[in-house]
């Protein structure tokens, strides 16, 4: 009996004198949310650029229809794979992470085809969209580290005693993290 008297004076002691860090835990859980906002906001934002581009691709390279369906098609996809920030597990980064990769690729194999349109490449809009597309790539890298950054530290802090405790007794789970895509290690080859 005295031990488990002993027991619960330990832990409401350390409630009482670093509090049971519920509230730090709130703030921590909504940083997360609010910076996974931002990273799809980022998203969107390359989303939204593409209907541009598109059409100023079209109007150049209209027999590469193609390659602009499947820019089209793969921004579709993108745009229909929703995350529940609450629920931000390792399998559903990977599946938007997998759709945002359908992006990317379908937007490479839009920029090979640009070269062979030098009246394209010379093209205000185009420079305009692809620099915007460009600073939009920097700032979804930026935006997927911050989100690391704060992910990290809401992991490592529920993790710690006695928030721990607080966590498990209210349901607060780690989150998941974005990581490199796979292959990403790999440099690509390329030869001439």
């Amino acid at each position: 009996m005295k031990n488990y008297f002993l027991i619960f004076a330990v832990v409401v002691s350390g409630f009482l004198f670093t509090g049971c860090g519920y509230n730090t835990i709130v703030e921590m859980d909504e940083a997360v949310t609010s910076q996974w906002s931002q990273v799809e906001n980022v998203y969107q934002r390359r989303a939204d650029l593409i209907p541009n581009l598109v059409a100023t691709v079209k109007g150049y390279a209209e027999h590469e229809q193609e390659t602009l369906t499947g820019v089209i098609e793969a921004r579709s996809q993108a745009t229909s794979v929703k995350v529940d920030p609450s629920n931000l597990t390792p399998e559903a980064i990977q599946q938007f992470q997998q759709a945002q990769d359908g992006v990317s690729s379908a937007l490479s194999r839009l920029l090979v085809v640009v070269e062979s349109y030098p009246d394209l490449k010379a093209n205000q809009n185009f420079l305009d969209l692809q620099a915007q597309l460009e600073g939009t790539e920097n700032r979804i890298t930026v935006e997927r580290m911050k989100f690391n950054e704060t992910t990290q530290g809401y992991n490592a802090y529920i993790r710690k005693f006695p928030a721990l405790l607080t966590a498990k007794i209210f349901g607060f789970k780690t989150r998941a993290y974005f990581e490199a895509s796979q292959g990403a290690q790999t440099a690509p080859q390329v030869q001439f």
